[in-house]
């Protein structure tokens, strides 16, 4: 059975973000590593969440406080609005992007600029800038 991708990329979810959410496949870019993020909130795949950020940043105390929300909401899709840098050559790189979620029957969104970079030769996201 094929699933569509969360992510929106228009691939199914088994050929797109589960490779690199499982650790069959690195991301190749900040996007890449940024989508399957955005579909790892939609599963609340924490322990994802937690190995793709950086050990710097990583949020160890806020785990279960982030799997509670990620599973309280209901994910309606992500819209990347831009990209800079974040190829598979780069150090860092920057998504802008808006995922969309009802949380007790009301439309929101986060809206963030992100930063990524390279940690141990993988991309990691950093922070919101």
């Amino acid at each position: 059975m094929t699933t569509p991708c969360p992510c929106g990329s228009n691939c199914n979810y088994q050929d797109c973000c589960e490779l690199i959410i499982t650790g069959k496949k690195e991301a190749l870019t900040a996007e890449e590593l940024m989508r399957s993020r955005y579909t790892a909130f939609t599963i609340a795949n924490v322990d994802y969440l937690m190995r793709s950020h950086h050990s710097k940043t990583r949020p160890i105390k806020e785990r279960k406080n982030i799997q509670k929300w990620a599973q309280s909401v209901q994910w309606m899709g992500l819209v990347l609005l831009s990209t800079k840098a974040g190829q598979a050559t780069d150090k860092k790189g920057y998504v802008e992007f808006r995922a969309l979620f009802l949380e007790n029957g009301k439309m929101d969104q986060i809206h963030e600029k992100s930063l990524f970079e390279r940690e141990k030769g993988k991309w990691v996201y950093v922070a919101a800038v």
